[in-house]
């Protein structure tokens, strides 16, 4: 199994989310499954279901709610 890519709260979009396949993974666009989005916000972390990808609020990271 492969470490969790950590995220800040600003590589979140205005969704709370990311996206995978992600550059922030490594991941080349150009061989990769379909793009899916991944809630990040609601529990501080989500698995990709096709690439099992982790992807995680790094330690003590806030996401903001509304501006």
């Amino acid at each position: 199994m492969s470490k969790p890519i950590e995220l800040s709260a600003h590589d979140l979009n205005g969704n709370g989310g990311v996206f995978c396949p992600s550059p922030k993974a490594d991941m080349k666009l150009w061989n990769s499954h379909p793009r899916v989005f991944l809630d990040i916000a609601k529990t501080g972390k989500a698995k990709c279901p096709y690439c099992g990808t982790v992807y995680q609020l790094k330690e003590g990271e806030v996401v903001g709610h509304g501006h």
